[in-house]
This record gives C-alpha cells, sequence and structure tokens, in this order.
C-alpha cells in the first residue's frame, strides 16, 4: 500500500470556550499556515478567533511547482499553467485530497462531528477545499473560497454530475481588480457550481486585486458562525 503521508504542519487557534467544531483554512500558494493566519491577524488587528470554533491553518508541503520552473513552493498542488484553460494536475490534487483527509480526520478523532467541520482557503486554498469538499466529502458543514477558480473540465465538476447527496453550501468571494486569479474564473465557476446543484454565494469586492481585506473577513466570520453555531450545552 501507499506510505501514509506525514502529518501536516499546522497553526492553531484555539476557541475562548468549548470546542465544538473545526475551521480548516488552507493558504495560498507559496505562503504557509503560519503565514496565513498572521495575514488574517494583520487584517483584523487580532486573531480570527470564536468562543467555540478551533482554527487550524496546515501548512503544504514543498514539492516543485512547474509555474515557477520547477522550484520548489509550498502549494497544495501542481498545475500546467496558472490558466483555468488546461488540464488539472490530478496525481497531485488527489494525493493532497488523502493528506488533508487525515487532518479531517484528526478533528473527528477529538469528537467534532463531520457536519461541524468547515473548509476553505485562499486562492489556490479555495480551489483546494473545492476539490476535497464536493469530491470527497460532501458531509462537511461548508466551503469557502477566496480569489479562487476551478479549471474549466474540473473533476469537480465531472463528481457533481453524478452527484445525488445533499452537498456542502459555499461561500466564494473575489476581487474585481484580481490579475492573477482573474474575477471571471471565480464567477464561472461559482455559475458552473450553482448549475450542478451546489448552493452558493458570490460576493464581489470592487477594486480589490488578489488579496484579501477586512469587510470580506468579517463577511467570512459571520458565514462560519451561522455554518457552525455555537450548540446548547447537551444535558448530562
Amino acid at each position: 500500500g501507499m506510505a501514509a503521508p506525514a502529518a501536516l504542519k499546522r497553526s492553531v487557534v484555539s476557541p475562548a470556550g468549548r470546542h465544538t467544531a473545526s475551521l480548516i483554512f488552507l493558504h495560498g500558494s507559496g505562503d504557509t499556515g503560519q503565514g496565513a493566519r498572521a495575514w488574517i491577524k494583520q487584517i483584523l488587528k487580532q486573531d480570527m478567533a470564536f468562543e467555540h470554533i478551533r482554527v487550524i491553518y496546515p501548512t503544504a508541503p514543498a514539492r516543485p511547482y512547474t509555474p515557477m520552473k520547477g522550484a520548489f513552493s509550498t502549494v497544495w498542488f501542481d498545475r500546467y499553467k496558472i490558466s483555468n484553460d488546461c488540464p488539472e494536475h490530478i496525481e497531485s490534487i488527489d494525493s493532497m485530497c488523502r493528506g488533508l483527509t487525515e487532518l479531517i480526520n484528526d478533528e473527528i478523532k477529538n469528537g467534532i462531528a463531520k457536519n461541524r467541520i468547515l473548509i476553505g482557503g485562499f486562492s489556490m486554498g479555495g480551489g483546494m477545499a473545492l476539490h476535497l469538499a464536493y469530491r470527497f466529502h460532501q458531509d462537511l458543514a461548508g466551503v469557502f473560497a477566496l480569489s479562487s477558480f476551478l479549471n474549466k473540465d474540473s473533476a469537480v465538476y465531472q463528481a457533481l454530475k453524478r452527484n445525488e447527496s445533499v452537498l456542502p453550501e459555499l461561500f466564494q468571494c473575489h476581487g474585481t481588480a484580481d490579475d492573477l486569479v482573474l474575477y471571471s474564473w471565480g464567477e464561472e465557476t461559482n455559475k458552473m457550481l450553482k448549475s450542478l446543484g451546489v448552493s452558493a454565494s458570490f460576493h464581489t469586492f470592487p477594486n480589490l486585486n488578489h488579496e484579501l481585506n477586512k469587510t470580506e473577513i468579517e463577511k467570512l466570520k459571520s458565514w462560519i458562525v451561522n455554518k457552525l453555531p455555537v450548540e446548547a450545552a447537551k444535558a448530562e
């Protein structure tokens, strides 16, 4: 059999109170879990933290990355090029889905129900989350994708064409001034997922480039708390 993937390094923001839900945030290409956490902290002037939700920022293992001429980078998967009009590098996507499944299983072992786990990310991290949730973990609480996209004939679309079950809700955001991941790619991804039965919102941020801003993170936080409400204490 395949060797078990090495556990991913992670930066964790613990809940202030009782841990009853978990959020996994996947960084953009070349970043780290710590980097993504620090970026959000800088924007909010504090950690993105919750009373009952553990926030986990894993780091992608370094691998050769084709758009950087094969230089090593912390990316969730490889791409033939940064475009929505080429095949997906499915081997690297699927192997990372296995690694991230371990992370989900760790939370389940900690007593968190699968429908109390959210996954999402920025840019490539959001694309990774879409593969993970809609192809392998359709019983998660929800998915978010910030400045992200899927390739035109994505394996995600193929999986959803054959799907019958209820799907996690999607929260998607994109800046109109994004010159790396075009706004139209994000918009097209959202329309395609909706047409395949995903309940999805799409939030447009005028003049925002390939970045995050405070309004967007505040909106995301509200959506997170809405999807993962505080549970009433169970009667002993």
